[in-house]
């Protein structure tokens, strides 16, 4: 028999930048000079902008005054007097150094640098579009207005940041951004829709007790992923993956999550299209080009170009009218001005804890948040193994992936504490973008955290980009989320596919982890009511459940593995590649990615 032309590759080809070893102190010092610097550019842009917005309202005003101070021969339409071009040009006072001469002048960003916050800039612009969307749905059912709705925003991409940060530096360490999760919808609209808080007549008022209804839910859910992950619970049950196993899971990670988004895509199309085209047309078959200063530009900043292009596109149709007879509830897809957040979002506003007032707890409200719970670890599970894989390191062991869950638990927390109206999971958008960029950096997430951070402070700016039309993110996460489905897929090569029973498992996995959650999507509108009890909070419990495809690709996929002829299929499962990566010392790279930082091992070694 030939050898295969392709044979299975632990790292994927093309990528150019991994996730960076255990840094060392100078490293750290580099990013703060690197945040110092975007928060300076912040306060640029604010005051481009304030000084924008004054020199148009003074316009009129200064146009008088240049014609009063114009001599009665000359006239603002008057061509400027010639001058022969063998003529010297007209000497010009010498301008005084604005350094002192012993001082030299300082080079605040070199190239990679510059790459460096541009790429993180991209990551900012691409997790924007799930946490809009979010409070966008939420904040109105609660009785919030746009101001409020404005104010949610903020702080999600506030915590985001700050778990993004945790989570790089102390969890998993992999590139990958945690922001709000769309998981915890259902329990969330539970809450909404309980009667004790519809009897509730003022709006205002309304929002404030669901909200801290909704916090107090999330804060108890999450001891239960803290005790999951720092007990290392989650690490034994990772113990019967295989790559058989995840193969479905990464992928359903990916595609299952498209399917909820898909309809915003179809309200748009004129919008959704050409973004997708012109996304795959930089990415694909204009990455080599190299306009600037021999730079390939359109291989690392396609998502920029096309952002700025589609969206200024969407302007000139809402300027003409394009949209005045479509439906209002397709405006936020479609319109520039129907999102209300620049109008409405403060100038400066620091989140803080409790902002909303003391959460409430109730036991029904707590259970049916926990189901969101464990369907976004088996979520951010799948997205670890593919940010693992598009930033060339080596899988996730056990003890690593209990981490993370461990310090996702602490993330919901925060949000509870904070007010977000949802909980954290791992944005599979991004760990896509790492791989359409071919840049897995945990450097590049963490000043990405920076900017969630600073531009949620000073939500004018921020604001101005979370503007975006929903169609724009819709048409891009359909490329990054089946880049992230492709990766999962790509596990098979490790396990023998000639193998009837690994074909068996794979199909019924990806059939049922597709089918059954189609069954549960329409929950509220009654069609999906499989489970339609008296007791509301089981029946949020459950829809959750059964409405992830990851979690049922998982439940089969690692079920059937682990129980259909398990030892005579060690080498078609992929096991014999699998297992060295399952402990610390398996494999050499394994603490070079993952080790903590500061020599934190000693304190916390793994077990």
């Amino acid at each position: 028999m030939a050898e295969t032309a392709h044979p299975p590759m632990e790292q994927l080809k093309d990528l150019e930048l991994c996730v960076d070893s255990n840094p060392s102190w100078r490293m750290y010092h580099h990013i703060f000079i690197i945040f110092t610097h975007s928060i300076a550019i912040s306060f640029g842009i604010i005051y481009v902008f304030i000084n924008s917005f004054f020199k148009l309202q003074n316009e009129s005003c200064t146009d008088d005054r240049r014609r009063r101070a114009l001599p009665p021969s000359r006239s603002l339409l008057a061509p400027p007097p010639s001058r022969s071009l063998l003529a010297p040009p007209p000497s010009r006072p010498k301008s005084k150094p604005l350094l002192h001469p012993r001082t030299t002048a300082v080079v605040l960003f070199d190239f990679h640098q510059a790459e460096t916050i541009i790429l993180a800039f991209q990551h900012y612009i691409v997790v924007l579009g799930t946490c809009v969307m979010i409070p966008s749905l939420l904040v109105p059912m609660m009785g919030g207005s746009d101001g409020e709705k404005a104010r949610v925003i903020q702080t999600l991409l506030f915590v985001a940041g700050i778990n993004t940060l945790f989570q790089t530096l102390f969890g998993t360490r992999l590139p990958a951004i945690v922001r709000g999760s769309i998981t915890y919808i259902v329990p969330v609209m539970y809450i909404i829709n309980d009667s004790k808080l519809q009897r509730i007549n003022l709006p205002h008022e309304r929002f404030l007790h669901s909200m801290r209804a909704i916090q107090g839910a999330l804060i108890v859910a999450s001891i239960l992923q803290i005790v999951i992950g720092y007990t290392q619970v989650w690490g034994i049950f990772s113990r019967f993956f295989s790559p058989l196993g995840m193969a479905p899971v990464i992928g359903l990670v990916g595609l299952g999550l498209f399917q909820q988004e898909s309809p915003l895509l179809g309200d748009c199309v004129e919008i959704g299209l050409p973004m997708l085209l012109l996304v795959v047309a930089l990415s694909q078959y204009l990455k080599h080009i190299r306009p600037v200063k021999n730079i390939a530009i359109f291989k690392k900043f396609h998502v920029l170009f096309s952002v700025a292009i589609i969206w200024l596109y969407v302007v000139i149709l809402t300027a003409v009218g394009a949209y005045k007879n479509r439906p209002h509830d397709t405006h936020p897809s479609c319109r520039t001005d129907r999102a209300n957040i620049i109008t409405t979002a403060p100038w400066f506003m620091f989140p803080y804890p409790t902002q909303w007032g003391a959460p409430t707890f109730s036991v029904g409200y707590s259970i049916a948040m926990m189901s969101a719970v464990l369907v976004s670890m088996v979520e951010s599970t799948g997205a670890y193994m593919a940010a693992a894989r598009l930033a060339i390191a080596t899988p996730p062991p056990a003890h690593v992936l209990s981490r993370g869950i461990g310090w996702q638990g602490v993330g919901v927390f925060i949000n509870g504490l904070y007010g977000t109206c949802t909980g954290p999971t791992v944005s599979v958008e991004n760990v896509g973008l790492l791989g359409l960029t071919r840049v897995g950096s945990r450097r590049v997430i963490q000043i990405s955290a920076c900017f969630m951070i600073i531009f949620s402070i000073f939500g004018k700016v921020g604001a101005i980009f979370a503007s975006i039309p929903f169609s724009i993110f819709v048409a891009l996460h359909c490329l990054l989320f089946g880049l992230v489905g492709s990766v999962g897929l790509s596990f098979l090569q490790f396990t023998n596919m000639n193998s009837m029973r690994n074909l068996v498992i794979t199909a019924l996995s990806l059939c049922l982890g597709l089918s059954i959650p189609e069954l549960f999507s329409d929950y509220w509108n009654g069609n999906g009511r499989l489970v339609h009890t008296h007791v509301g909070w089981f029946n949020a419990f459950m829809h959750t459940i059964f409405a992830s495809p990851p979690v049922i690709a998982l439940g089969v996929a690692v079920f059937l593995d682990n129980t259909l002829d398990v030892e005579k299929s060690k080498l078609d499962r992929g096991v014999s590649w699998w297992v060295k990566f399952q402990t610390f010392n398996g494999d050499s790279r394994t603490k070079e990615f993952y080790a903590l930082p500061f020599n934190l091992d000693r304190f916390f070694p793994p077990t």
